[in-house]
């Protein structure tokens, strides 16, 4: 990614961009950056997870304790998305028999350490 164009989607993404210059980074991974760290996307992934009442990952945060962790933490998980220093937990995987004898795998994620 351009660095010009990196560090525009870095003062977009975390605010500090100028409103009336629209971002610049037209490459794939600024697209999908952007698209990951997207205020609506979140919210529906969000709604998917509650809907689908998820269970706690290995660090035993439920859906009632991520809310608030989330709210605290997120400006510092976005950062790091965009600087490209995020490191995510370890996913837990789990296998899942099916009812017709084959197996299906479940990765369970870490929201915290």
């Amino acid at each position: 990614m351009n660095s010009n164009r990196g560090e525009l989607l870095r003062q977009k993404l975390t605010g500090s961009a100028r409103t009336d210059r629209p971002s610049l980074d037209l490459s794939p991974e600024g697209a999908l950056l952007e698209q990951i760290v997207d205020p609506a996307n979140l919210e529906r992934a969000w709604k998917r997870v509650r809907r689908n009442r998820g269970a706690p990952g290995p660090d035993g945060m439920t859906i009632k304790e991520f809310e608030p962790w989330a709210r605290e933490h997120w400006p510092t998980i976005r950062r790091q998305l965009v600087d490209g220093t995020y490191q995510p937990m370890p996913v837990r995987r789990k296998i899942i028999q099916k009812e017709n004898g084959g197996e299906r795998l479940l990765g369970i994620p870490t929201v915290c350490s």
